[in-house]
């Protein structure tokens, strides 16, 4: 019984030295509850990239905005500190823990969803070419032979481009004389229209507003280019940041089962998107 007993205080006294040293470890919290007890949560977002984010009047706003508004109401005084990055930047700055989340357009694909953690989808991302309005030479994507097509630099539009660009050479036809990389999309629209550039490669949901406020200016190019898409937003793919992702996840589902994702789009898009809400679609590229 002594030997017993002073086994049992040995015990004893080795988990209160660990816990000691430890003293997080058995109440370590997750991010969404360390979020909720701060009242705020630090959002990374491009606010470069209408008509999802974009700054009006010193404020960002957009879809994006919208949604995330609708979304915080279930996170009673807590406050979302946006904080506005290059796009180059977003995905680094997340693994780097420089913000809890990413608030902004971020096209799934394979390379990306292997890395980090997608909610299911906020909108189609779909790349199609934008000319110009006035450009009669370019009337399909197969006539891109000889000319110089812009996108964003290390976005998925940009690789959608390279692969159609691939796949017409593996068919022996032209190909397009050079693509250019810009930091910005918005940089990419002047140069088009400046006659810097024959075409960019974008998303339609992106395009189909702008050609609609600026149809003297731009014009589409049917067919798309790639394969069907979809945009979501990111978190760290880890145990912490698991919870923060399903409410965010399940916030956007949510809006969209409810109509409200409708309205948001038909107020910035002005067309609706039909989106599953119950997953998120394997991406195809």
């Amino acid at each position: 019984m002594k030997t017993a007993f002073t086994k049992s205080i040995s015990i004893a006294c080795a988990l209160a030295a660990t816990l000691a040293l430890n003293p997080l470890q058995a109440t370590a919290a997750d991010l969404l509850t360390t979020v909720k007890q701060n009242k705020e949560i630090s959002i990374g977002t491009e606010a470069q990239f209408a008509p999802f984010e974009f700054v009006e009047d010193g404020k960002i706003v957009g879809y994006s905005a919208d949604l995330l508004d609708l979304i915080m109401a279930d996170l009673p005084g807590v406050k979302a500190k946006r904080q506005d990055v290059p796009f180059q930047a977003i995905l680094p700055g997340l693994a780097a823990k420089k913000f809890d989340f990413i608030v902004t357009s971020v096209m799934v694909t394979k390379a990306r969803a292997a890395k980090f953690a997608f909610t299911v989808p906020i909108a189609e991302a779909t790349v199609a070419l934008l000319k110009r309005a006035d450009d009669s030479s370019l009337s399909s994507p197969e006539q891109i032979a000889g000319k110089v097509i812009g996108s964003q630099a290390g976005s998925a539009q940009l690789k959608a481009l390279q692969d159609y660009d691939r796949k017409l050479r593996d068919a022996g036809k032209p190909s397009l004389k050079a693509i250019r990389e810009y930091v910005s999309f918005d940089e990419a629209y002047a140069d088009l229209a400046a006659g810097r550039l024959d075409a960019v490669a974008q998303s339609m949901s992106n395009l189909g507003p702008l050609v609609k406020r600026r149809g003297d200016t731009y014009a589409i190019v049917q067919p798309a280019i790639g394969p069907k898409t979809y945009y979501a937003w990111v978190g760290r793919k880890d145990s912490d940041s698991a919870p923060l992702v399903e409410f965010f996840s399940q916030g956007i589902a949510q809006a969209n089962r409810s109509g409200k994702m409708t309205e948001l789009q038909q107020k910035w898009f002005g067309f609706t998107m039909d989106l599953p809400a119950d997953h998120l679609p394997e991406p195809m590229m």
